[in-house]
């Protein structure tokens, strides 16, 4: 995710973003002490009154701070990524769109600075990430309700906890929610070194799945496959070699994955089809090639393939916290997703570095 901003163009604009964004979160973080008595009255944010080009729409514009009230949390932002979402939430084009004006931004790690007297989840000093998309983490500081807010511990890395609330989460559920999937059974996934696609690979690789990992041929091939099987990736493959008629032996060595996790459509995911085990399930999480998923009719009579979509936000929107039964102690009000990841995470040292798919 950390310069993912690359995605439709933004590569440049991403990385001065994020260095602007992080840099602010080490200033106050080193300038202000956290307590209750902080009372700045204006914060900066990137705003956008209306969709379109990041580059035209969005301004560094002053805010005023908002009294904390009783059930308020006034939090100092300390890292906030940029995700390909963030930008189509600006450009108008994603499945959630907040109320304009809006500050840019969905992820992010903040510092409590203070707390209304209704608040007893969190506390001055803790870290907190939002609850769901839309929170608009690119500021220095915010006022938001604690129901909004997800604390998590502050011992992890800076990145990792940024990172944490949207794609380790949508891996961990595709990976637990549509097969059965038990230990020596293989996944197969493309656009594999996506924030995704590396977390597909860090928290399958903990659970004793085998994964099968596509990628786009680039002339840093084995650089890239190197770092993607230190994170735990068994086999790293290309998109043409996925397609050479030698693959029908690959799966000699091992079992054909019952899932497969599809980030890009067209040709890509008509060879992860072709691959799956029968009776086997085929995810859809994105559409990087911005062209429409094909499945043969043999593949779905005669394999019985089932095509799924997954979408973070509308499973959140379907499993409240108290419908979910994964509770930890010291996590009070942490959805589901990330009462189940957030150990895994942290006890695996769940790593958050992206580059261009």
């Amino acid at each position: 995710m950390w310069g993912c901003g690359a995605l439709l163009g933004a590569r440049t604009r991403s990385r001065l973003w994020r260095e602007v964004l992080v840099a602010w979160g080490r200033r106050w973080s080193a300038a202000a002490p956290y307590s209750a008595s902080a009372e700045p009255s204006r914060v900066r944010a990137l705003v956008y009154g209306h969709h379109g080009d990041p580059a035209k729409v969005v301004e560094l514009k002053d805010l005023e701070l908002a009294a904390v009230g009783g059930s308020d949390v006034h939090v100092r932002m300390l890292a906030a990524p940029i995700n390909p979402s963030d930008i189509n939430m600006i450009q108008g084009n994603y499945g959630l769109l907040p109320k304009l004006p809006a500050v840019g931004g969905n992820e992010g790690v903040g510092q409590v600075v203070a707390v209304g007297s209704s608040v007893t989840g969190v506390k001055p000093g803790d870290w907190v990430i939002p609850a769901n998309a839309g929170l608009g983490t690119w500021r220095t500081e915010a006022v938001f309700s604690e129901e909004a807010l997800i604390g998590v511990p502050s011992d992890i890395p800076l990145q990792s906890a940024a990172t944490l609330s949207v794609n380790p989460c949508t891996a961990y559920r595709m990976l637990m929610d549509f097969e059965q999937l038990q230990p020596g059974d293989s996944v197969i996934q493309n656009a594999s070194n996506s924030g995704v696609g590396q977390a597909v690979i860090q928290i399958a690789a903990a659970l004793g799945l085998r994964t099968v990992n596509v990628v786009r041929d680039r002339p840093d091939i084995q650089k890239l496959t190197d770092r993607l099987k230190s994170l735990g990736a068994e086999h790293v493959l290309t998109e043409e070699e996925l397609r050479k008629h030698e693959m029908k032996n690959f799966f000699k060595d091992m079992p054909q994955p019952r899932l497969a996790l599809n980030c890009v459509g067209g040709k890509s995911s008509t060879e992860l089809l072709r691959h799956l085990a029968p009776g086997g399930t085929m995810v859809t999480y994105g559409g990087m090639a911005k062209q429409p998923v094909i499945a043969s009719v043999s593949q779905l009579i005669f394999k019985d393939l089932k095509l799924r979509g997954f979408w973070l936000s509308q499973w959140k929107k379907d499993h409240s916290p108290a419908s979910l039964s994964m509770a930890k102690p010291g996590l009070s009000g942490f959805p589901g997703v990330q009462r189940q990841l957030l150990p895994l995470g942290v006890a695996h040292g769940l790593s958050c570095r992206c580059s261009h798919v």
